[in-house]
């Protein structure tokens, strides 16, 4: 199975990025996903279901604990793995 996750940090602040928005980029970066993409207001990222859901919960554990107070995100099935 493929999954696409979108996912936004807070607070936001719009003339630097916070640290909770650098560990996201630093997470999905990181994690083994066929594409990513970050932008000032939201991120995505898509791969097979084991490396999004691994992805995920890296990403909320250390966006928390690098300060976000509120992380959306929205998970959906794109797809069956080649």
């Amino acid at each position: 199975m493929r999954l696409r996750v979108e996912f936004t940090t807070e607070p936001f602040d719009l003339d630097e990025a916070p640290a909770h928005a650098l560990v996201a980029r630093q997470v999905v970066e990181a994690a083994e996903l066929d594409a990513v993409d970050v932008g000032p207001f939201g991120n995505t990222a898509e791969g097979g279901a084991d490396a999004v859901l691994t992805a995920v919960d890296a990403l909320l554990r250390k966006t928390l604990e690098a300060g976000a107070t509120r992380i959306s995100l929205q998970l959906n099935v794109v797809g069956e793995d080649k």
